[in-house]
């Protein structure tokens, strides 16, 4: 089942203090949770601890794993790009190649080269 995750700020979430904890049990902070999948516990009207139904956990932990597969994706394509470049070096003919290149002229018509664009 996926879960369209909805973060809200901690002042947006729905309150109940911890006397209330105590007094109603486990069963009012569930019944709680189950109108809104997460409170959060007032001590002295300050914010102690949020609880979170399993499905509102299940969904940030999911949202947390796409997040970071796009940042692995991404990493994976700068290092493919950046081993194509390091085999070109250790290629057989790299120092050759580089000396040619050292030994002419370089042709820049006024502009400023500094590497490959991409």
């Amino acid at each position: 089942m996926t879960m369209s995750l909805k973060l809200d700020a901690l002042d947006a979430l729905p309150r109940t203090p911890a006397s209330d904890v105590k007094k109603l049990g486990w069963r009012g902070v569930m019944k709680t949770i189950a109108r809104g999948g997460k409170v959060v516990v007032t001590n002295h009207n300050t914010p102690e601890a949020v609880i979170l139904s399993a499905e509102e956990y299940s969904a940030i932990l999911q949202a947390l794993d796409a997040a970071g597969a796009a940042q692995r994706s991404a990493l994976d394509t700068l290092r493919t790009r950046f081993d194509a470049r390091l085999a070109a070096l250790q290629a057989d003919d790299a120092g050759a190649r580089l000396r040619a290149a050292m030994r002419g002229p370089a042709r820049l018509r006024g502009k400023v080269k500094a590497g490959a664009t991409c």
